[in-house]
Formats: structure tokens, sequence, C-alpha cells
């Protein structure tokens, strides 16, 4: 599936690297990283979010103002995309651990479609060696600290099931920035009851904690798997708890 971006745009072979860029800020702000009247961050933030020059930034910036999406004045960039506001998102976001980003903090997601580690093939009840959608996450604070990093492999009927995820796999390629915080909204919207387990454990001789997510349906199948490290000083934790469907 094509990647949704303005319209009226070139062909592929003839798009500059500002519709690239315009087209994946459009994707996130539809994906819920920023509601009607919410100030966008700055341009320097954006070149870096992207890996792009602020020039670049500002000329994406400007297709998505000629389509209405946003709108600029002395305040800064506001986002005006439709039928956002009055969303009821869901209480837990994607991935476990995941956070807003404060300023100086670095904040990256991106996705691929390889074969995920062994473990989570087999808690997705994959066969060896079969690729699915890879969701990888890493963060840390202004100041370097406080590094968090999560991998989520995605199973096939989640892929199936809810059009937001499978729309990924054609830009899967771990390069273009992918922020799937509205992962869960997107399932209860497909009618899934989400079930969670959360695993979290000391690491031994490290201060950090690793945490096991995983997610199924109300017909028990599986629909993903979070593996997140964490700087942290925590003893064993199990929990459990169901998130009903939307509607």
């Amino acid at each position: 599936m094509a990647r949704t971006t303005p319209h009226d745009q070139p062909s592929p072979t003839e798009r500059p690297l500002y519709w690239r860029v315009a087209g994946e800020l459009l994707d996130e702000l539809r994906e819920g990283a920023a509601v009607p009247g919410q100030r966008l961050p700055s341009e320097r933030r954006l070149a870096r979010h992207y890996g792009v020059s602020r020039e670049t930034v500002r000329q994406a910036l400007e297709v998505l103002r000629r389509d209405g999406r946003v709108v600029t004045d002395r305040r800064g960039t506001q986002v005006t995309l439709p039928g956002a506001a009055g969303r009821a998102p869901s209480a837990i976001t994607f991935p476990v651990g995941s956070r807003s980003v404060e300023p100086g903090a670095a904040d990256r997601a991106t996705v691929t479609w390889e074969t995920p580690p062994p473990e989570h093939a087999e808690a997705l009840g994959l066969a060896p060696h079969r690729p699915t959608l890879v969701h990888r996450y890493a963060s840390a604070g202004a100041d370097g600290s406080d590094r968090r990093s999560a991998l989520t492999s995605f199973s096939p009927i989640a892929l199936s099931e809810v059009a937001e995820l499978a729309r990924y796999r054609d830009r899967a390629d771990g390069t273009a920035p992918a922020q799937l915080r509205l992962a869960y909204d997107w399932m209860r919207k497909a009618g899934l009851t989400l079930h969670h387990r959360d695993s979290i454990t000391r690491l031994a001789d490290t201060p950090s904690v690793r945490v096991t997510r995983r997610v199924h349906d109300q017909y028990a199948r599986p629909l993903e798997i979070t593996d997140l490290l964490v700087d942290a000083r925590q003893d064993v934790l199990v929990y459990e708890f169901t998130l009903p469907a939307a509607g």
C-alpha cells in the first residue's frame, strides 16, 4: 500500500525530499502525534527528528499549509487536521515504556519487515524464519540518562485485522520514523479486546530492568510481544489487565 501523502503530489521518481518529510509528518499527525490546535515542535527539532535540514522542514510545512493540514501564526505552527479532536484514546500507550518527549530529549521509533527474535516468534505462533512487522523504540533524557529501548513484534493476526498496522509493511525499511502510539486504539477500533500481561524483571548485575509485555485478544490469539529495557531499580513484578474493545 502506498504511503499516505498530501494530494497532488509528484510521482515517487520525481518527489523531492520535502515531499517525503511532509508525508511522514502528516502520517504521524493522523496517528495522534498532535491534536488540532496543538503547536508543532520547532523546525530545528523536526529537522533532527527526520534527519534533514531546517530548509527541508520549512518546505514540508509549506506543503501541509497549502493542504490546510497546519496553520502558522505568531505563536508558531499548529495542527488543523479534522476529525482528531474528541477521540477517546486508550490509557495505555504503545510501546510499553514510551513517554512524551521533553525539550532536549531523544526519541526514535522505526519499523522493519524482518524475522523476529526466536522467543517472539514462538509467542506469536510464527513459523521459524517467517518475517513480520517489527517496531523499535529508543529514548533518552536530555542529559543522556534514563535510556529506554523497546523491540515489538506483531502477529499475523494483528496485521490482518488492524488496517492501520498493515499499511506499515510497505514502508518498513528501518529508516523512516514510525510512531505507533495509537496502536492499541487501532486494535480496539478493530473490535479487539486487549489482554496484557507485563512481566518486570530486574537484570542481574545491572541497574536496568526488563519488561516483557504480551498482548492477546478476547479469543486468546496473540497480537504482539514487546521487550523493553529501561534504567531502573525494581524487583520482579507481574500484573495483568484487560482493555475492552471500543464501542
